[in-house]
This record gives structure tokens, sequence and C-alpha cells, in this order.
């Protein structure tokens, strides 16, 4: 499975990005007043530079640092020595228990909401906002990711398989689809749906800083972060944040000037 990681991971990206353009099709949650063409060819062009960039400054990056670290013995699950499979779960589990408090991080610290308001600027929520972070955010989420498979241990496979649900989640729970009101309750027991994390983008800040989880939905319930709908409805709400709403933010060039712009309030 390592071996055909690429191949392994732009599958899933492809397929389910597909998916979800055509469920967006078919089934839109809510009418968008930016067109794709205003939005879609910069934040997939951001993709595009995330990615450069990442592989440019972590040329092993998590899923090589997990095999370093098994080699080493270095971590918690290397030194319990458990079977594979359990090993593969805890790891996997503790991965997104992590992204989950680093989000929350990156919401309560002034510079480093600097660099993650970016992903909440957009001004529509669909497919493509998933796909939507700063260079620099990535980096330093790449940083923190590596540090946390190190000092976990966590197997190589469970990071392949924690990198590639995340990616696909981040799409799906991002996309602007309607799904049946008792699919979306169920579904949303075990993992984030779009109605539940698009709470998370909306413009008011007690619902901005709410439903933090990307893929499993327990932790907000545990934690007390989650909220199971915008007051005004979902499509009464409003996207984004109040410092960028020019149609001109949308652009790739200011998206990554973003962070350094004077405007600066936290949600």
């Amino acid at each position: 499975m390592l071996g055909n990681e690429v191949v392994i991971r732009l599958g899933v990206f492809t397929g389910i990005l597909c998916v979800m353009i055509l469920a967006e099709a078919a089934a839109p949650r809510r009418d968008q007043r930016y067109t794709r063409r205003q939005r879609w060819p910069h934040n997939l062009l951001m993709v595009v530079v995330d990615t450069l960039v990442v592989r440019l400054l972590f040329p092993v990056a998590a899923v090589g640092a997990a095999v370093m670290a098994n080699e080493q013995a270095w971590g918690l699950l290397n030194l319990a020595n458990l079977p594979v499979w359990l090993s593969v779960l805890l790891g996997t589990i503790a991965l997104d228990l992590a992204i989950y408090f680093q989000h929350r991080i990156f919401h309560a610290v002034p510079w480093l909401w600097r660099l993650h308001r970016m992903h909440h600027a957009d001004l529509e929520f669909d497919v493509t906002t998933g796909l939507r972070f700063h260079p620099l955010e990535i980096v330093l989420s790449m940083a923190i990711k590596i540090t946390v498979v190190v000092a976990l241990g966590a197997p190589a496979i469970a990071v392949l398989i924690f990198e590639v649900i995340l990616n696909a989640t981040s799409m799906f729970n991002h996309g602007n689809v309607r799904l049946p009101q008792g699919l979306e309750q169920k579904l949303r027991r075990l993992v984030v749906t779009p109605d539940m994390h698009r709470v998370h983008h909306s413009i008011v800040p007690e619902e901005t800083n709410s439903n933090f989880g990307f893929n499993l939905p327990w932790w907000d319930r545990f934690f007390g972060t989650y909220r199971d709908k915008p007051a005004a409805g979902h499509i009464g709400m409003v996207i984004g944040i109040e410092d960028f709403r020019e149609p001109r933010d949308l652009r790739l060039d200011q998206m990554l000037i973003q962070p350094f712009r004077s405007t600066y309030r936290r949600p």
C-alpha cells in the first residue's frame, strides 16, 4: 500500500472531487452569489501551490516520519508493543484528535488565526473551500503533524489512511450538497457532515468557534464545541468573515498576501 502512496492519494482526491462536483450540481444546499468561475480557478490553484511547497520543504512528510519512528522504535505505540491492527486504529483516531485541537488553537492564537482566516474568507461554501488553505498554514500544520506522528509512534499505514481520509472528508464536509435530513442526522454520528461543518463557516463569531472537527464528529460533542445548526438557518446564514468581503479577495494573489494585510480581527 505504501508503495502506491501517490496513486492512492491522487485517485481518492480525484474521485471524491468529481463525486462532490456532480453532487453539488444535482442537489445544491444553497444558491451561490459568487460563481464557480470567480472562485474555483483560484481555490484549485492554491492546492497546486500548497502541494509544491510541501513537497519542497518536506520530502518525506508525515508518512516518512512514521517509517523513521518505527525503525527507531520511537513513540508511545512503538513502546506499547500492541497488535498492528490496534496500533493502526489508535494511531488514526489519535491523529484526528490532534487535528481537532490544532484547529482550535489556530482560531485562538492571533497570529495563527492570521494564517487560518484565509480558509474562512471564502465567500461561498463548497467542495473547493475544503482545499483552500494558506501555504504557511499547510507548512506549519505539516510540522505539527510530523511531531505528533513521531511522539505517538503511529504506524506509517495509519498515517497514510488518516491523511487520505482527512483529505476526502474535508472535501465532503465542505460540500454545497443537500442530504436527506434523516440520512444527514445519522451520518453526523459517524462523520462530520456538510450541514455540521457549514456552521463553522458562519460570519457569526460564536458559530465560527464551534464544530471544529474535520473527520470524526465526536470531539466537538465531548469538548463542548458542538452546535447543531446556525441561528439564521443554513439558507439564511452568511458565509465568511467580516474583514474580507470584496470579490477581489477571492483571487489567488490576494489570498496569498492576506495574512500580511493590516485588517485583522479574530472571530
